[in-house]
């Protein structure tokens, strides 16, 4: 259930009332029995309990498994690939020129 802010037309007061939605609004005063309007309030914020509403929580270790991705992490995975394979090749090439070196 809400809760509704009025105001008096005569003596200024304000105050709150609980009240289902369903409810019709006070007309009158508790002060001085004058008229009352119903005040716009900001509301409450949403208050989120539990788990799962953090980005810490059930995230991923394994970053290549998020499914919003965009063109330019796709193009720097693929060149960070490449260098990573050209790399392996170039050790793969320096251990087998090092393994001639030391037999001959």
């Amino acid at each position: 259930m809400p809760t509704y802010d009025y105001k008096c037309r005569s003596c200024d007061i304000v105050f709150e009332r609980f009240q289902p939605i369903t409810e019709d609004p006070i007309l009158v005063c508790p002060e001085c029995n004058g008229q009352v309007r119903r005040l716009i309030a900001g509301g409450a914020g949403v208050i989120f309990k539990g788990s799962g509403f953090y980005v810490t929580d059930n995230k991923k270790s394994n970053i290549n498994s998020s499914p919003a991705k965009t063109e330019n992490s796709k193009e720097k995975n693929t060149d960070t690939k490449k260098e990573t394979t050209t790399a392996v090749k170039e050790k793969t090439e320096k251990k087998k020129e090092n393994n001639k070196v030391e037999s001959n």
